[in-house]
């Protein structure tokens, strides 16, 4: 975050907060509290122009192309290529959000994507309908959403208040917790065998679950999710949670209740992973312990990494590097080898470059502009 970007929220945040001088609290000891009264109409209009003002025009070619791609290939690229893509990209851009502009390492995403799914599969209808309550198709994804980021938030509640490897064990050992209640609880989760013939609601007349509905149906999700991720970045918010993820200790002295901003930051991120959690169901026409296994959680986790955290794109480039090579490598392994392809191609992307697939791009183009500036001088 830059020091341009650091002064322009400060001075929209002065605007909208109000400050309780310690003396006026009646302990002069203690620091000053800082509430927030909501950003202004002008706040809020300049934040959305903001946004819109960074699409360029790559963003129109690439949206044109995701829009033309399902006309033009063949109903297994569709479903099986392109909606997968846009499901796991979502799931992995609620961990690119929370590390990426958090800080904080999480391996809980998969798990609550894996909550919002079994909230589907519960109240909504399903093969089992003797656990199934078959509530109305609405309720039921408003059940699971808001149940999956209560969860999140839950999970950020007791992860936040440690850093490093002990958050990702703190989530880790919920999401195998999780695992291991799924595949044991047969009352509501059904055991090893989870639910089956959890499709969509049929509406306007269309089978949402086909080839073309269900890849734009994701690919709506997708956009709503990467433009939400990029206008709550430069909001207020989100520059406050940059500044929380690079100096907390600054930010506590400056007012900002560093642990409200970290499980408001998971509350989001899970909301985000619901939602894929809601699509993935969908997709798969079934939920098991299997999806919120152990090694579900950490593909989650080399998706975002391959892709890159830097960028909320980075997600989705990183979900289709890892569709394909989930669906291509067993021409050339056998799948019992995936998890050996796709730990030599973390690992190569992390030896050369960090920052994943964008950070590699991005010194490719320093390189080649270097070039040409040296040419230029000759």
């Amino acid at each position: 975050m830059s020091a341009a970007q650091w002064r322009k929220a400060m001075n929209s945040a002065a605007g909208s907060q109000t400050v309780l001088p310690a003396a006026e609290s009646g302990n002069a000891s203690q620091p000053r509290k800082v509430q927030f009264a909501g950003t202004s109409t002008n706040d809020a209009k300049a934040q959305t122009w903001s946004a819109l003002s960074a699409i360029q025009p790559r963003h129109w070619l690439t949206l044109a192309l995701l829009l033309l791609f399902p006309f033009v290939a063949t109903p297994f690229f569709t479903f099986q290529i392109g909606a997968q893509t846009l499901v796991f990209g979502l799931i992995a851009l609620s961990l690119t959000f929370l590390a990426g502009y958090g800080g904080m390492v999480s391996l809980s995403q998969m798990t609550v994507a894996g909550i919002a799914g079994y909230m589907t599969a519960i109240f909504g209808l399903s093969g089992s309908p003797e656990i199934s309550l078959n509530w109305p198709w609405w309720l039921t994804i408003l059940t699971a959403l808001t149940l999956a980021t209560i969860a999140a938030a839950l999970i950020g509640w007791l992860s936040v208040r440690t850093e490093g490897i002990y958050t990702i064990m703190i989530t880790l050992a919920v999401g195998v917790a999780f695992f291991y209640f799924a595949q044991q609880n047969y009352a509501a989760f059904n055991g090893f065998q989870g639910f089956q013939k959890v499709m969509p609601p049929a509406l306007f007349g269309v089978q949402w679950r086909d080839p073309l509905p269900f890849y734009f149906l994701s690919l709506f999700c997708a956009l709503a999710g990467y433009f939400f991720v990029k206008y709550l970045v430069r909001s207020p918010f989100g520059i406050a949670l940059q500044g929380v993820r690079d100096n907390p200790r600054r930010m506590n002295a400056l007012g900002f209740n560093v642990t409200a901003h970290r499980i408001a930051a998971h509350a989001v991120g899970g909301l985000i992973a619901a939602v894929g959690g809601v699509l993935l169901v969908w997709y798969n026409g079934l939920i098991t312990p299997g999806t919120v296994n152990s090694t579900s959680m950490i593909n989650i986790l080399i998706i975002a990494v391959v892709g890159g955290m830097r960028r909320p794109i980075g997600a989705f480039i990183g979900a289709l590097i890892f569709v394909l090579l989930q669906n291509f490598a067993v021409d050339l392994f056998s799948r019992e080898r995936f998890n050996l392809v796709i730990g030599g191609v973390f690992l190569l992307i992390v030896l050369f470059s960090p920052d994943g697939v964008l950070g590699f791009w991005e010194k490719m183009k320093a390189r080649m502009a270097g070039r040409r500036t040296g040419s230029g001088m000759r």
